[in-house]
């Protein structure tokens, strides 16, 4: 399989969501959610893959587009659609095609480059993640970040998260059910938390009754035993300690 043939548009969408999820420390925007060729309207855009960051950081977070080129006729007629000559999706903008397809030089303004090699890797060539691949400068990638970003179509983007999320189903059932596995989360901790305050309390004990009663000891040792049962059912690892002789 040559560099330019071989690769189907829908095998470079599926790439292009995964590069989507990828971390910066991977030349990737660090998506949370990537998804491919849905609808941004009833007659909206249609992105090959679009992927959306929120981590509190404005200057990265947003939304950036992936647009899938297979051959050079497809790659020149794309400046003539509707949303490539006002408006558009994505606050970053990239071309994704078998390596060599397309040229750096040849990339409108604010838009990036990822090549596909012949084993699938992607191999940035511009935008962004072009600086991130070649410079571990922070400031040089933050400068790249700034001078890439387009203003987008929020409403249209809107459009595509709600979409999606109403595939998923309820969505304020599944905020209930995600509320009571943290709340049982956080109770079980706290138990367990307070299960181990009680078998230092216990150990500590034990080892001062090494020298009392024997009756003291056994009281002791199976109070561990029991604290140890509601950990799942093992028992302390605390055995009898047999009485010394003074």
């Amino acid at each position: 399989m040559s560099d330019l043939v071989g690769w189907s548009h829908a095998d470079l969408c599926e790439i292009a969501v995964k590069w989507l999820k990828r971390p910066n420390s991977n030349n990737g925007h660090g998506c949370h959610v990537a998804v491919s060729e849905v609808r941004s309207g009833w007659t909206g855009e249609i992105p090959d893959a679009i992927g959306f960051r929120q981590t509190g950081h404005s200057a990265s977070d947003g939304s950036i587009v992936v647009e899938v080129k297979v051959s050079r006729g497809d790659f020149l007629a794309d400046k003539k659609k509707p949303h490539r000559l006002e408006g558009g999706l994505g606050n970053w903008r990239y071309f994704m095609c078998p390596e060599g397809l397309i040229q750096p030089s040849e990339l409108p303004a604010g838009w990036g480059l990822l090549w596909v090699n012949k084993r699938g890797h992607v191999k940035p060539q511009a935008g962004f993640a072009g600086a991130l691949s070649s410079s571990k400068s922070y400031y040089l990638h933050q400068e790249a970040l700034a001078a890439s970003r387009f203003e987008t179509d929020y409403l249209g983007e809107q459009f595509i998260l709600v979409k999606l999320l109403a595939r998923v189903g309820d969505a304020e059932q599944l905020n209930q059910k995600m509320r009571e596995a943290w709340n049982e989360q956080s109770r079980l901790a706290q138990r367990c938390n307070q299960m181990a305050e009680q078998i230092l309390e216990l150990r500590g004990n034990l080892r001062m009754a090494k020298r009392g009663e024997r009756s003291a000891i056994a009281e002791l040792t199976a109070g561990l035993n029991e604290v140890g049962s509601n950990t799942g059912g093992r028992k302390s690892p605390i055995r009898p300690v047999a009485r010394q002789d003074q």
